[in-house]
């Protein structure tokens, strides 16, 4: 029987007792009907992970002992910080799940000229902790323990200025230039826009910043399609996917 991941924020040593949070409680009484003896594997997201074996479960509290360390984080060597345009519905949801699964390690969400969505006050809050618990899930399926940084939403101005990575790559379908895969890389950002795009003002902003304009084949992707085609070729040609 698979043994569950799950993630809490408590620090992890071995031959610890740690309370599980009220959501994760819930889902391993109630969804998994756990017991006392059976085994978990806890991460918090700092590196590594734990085994655990409960020693206490009600509907909404469950209470482990922590067990043995085991130190593979399971990072690529690859390090991406994501750029997205924010989008409607659950698509920057999808998008954040699929690009924590395929190794990124840093999401900024970016308003642009095109994007529809408007957040600040108590709703970019209650948005932020939605999406911090996707990235959580996603990192409780897919065995990463190191959980991606969610970066507050950000104009794109500022964030292009702040970009150190080693390769920048920015979306745009009406471009020939196409990747360079003999050279060595081992950081990048990659910019995506939200529906529609990004303007032609943007990607002109974007070159102005060393981003390579970018193609990905002949076909035009959604702005939920886009990020984790252009992210798995990455992953491919510098990262940890073969």
């Amino acid at each position: 029987m698979r043994i569950p991941r799950i993630h809490t924020e408590a620090p992890l040593t071995s031959g610890n007792s740690v309370e599980l949070d009220e959501a994760p409680s819930r889902h391993l009484a109630k969804a998994l009907r756990m017991e006392a003896g059976r085994e978990l594997i806890l991460f918090n997201g700092r590196g590594g992970e734990y085994q655990a074996t409960i020693s206490a479960i009600t509907k909404k509290c469950v209470t482990v002992i922590v067990g043995k360390p085991k130190s593979d984080d399971r990072r690529s060597p690859l390090t991406i910080h994501l750029g997205i345009g924010l989008s409607k519905g659950d698509r920057f949801e999808w998008v954040l799940q699929k690009a924590a699964e395929l190794g990124v390690s840093h999401i900024t969400p970016l308003f642009t000229e095109r994007s529809e969505v408007k957040l600040n006050g108590p709703r970019l809050d209650k948005k932020m902790a939605s999406w911090q618990q996707v990235l959580i899930s996603a990192c409780e399926q897919c065995q990463l323990n190191i959980v991606p940084q969610l970066f507050p939403p950000s104009r794109l101005a500022p964030w292009l200025e702040t970009r150190e990575e080693q390769k920048r790559f920015v979306l745009h379908h009406r471009t020939d230039e196409q990747l360079d895969a003999t050279q060595q890389v081992d950081s990048a950002a990659l910019l995506v826009g939200p529906e529609g795009g990004l303007s032609s003002d943007e990607i002109n902003l974007a070159e102005q910043q060393s981003f390579q304009a970018l193609r990905l084949g002949p076909r035009v992707f959604r702005t939920e399609t886009a990020p984790l085609a252009a992210i798995s070729i990455l992953q491919y040609l510098w990262g940890d996917l073969n």
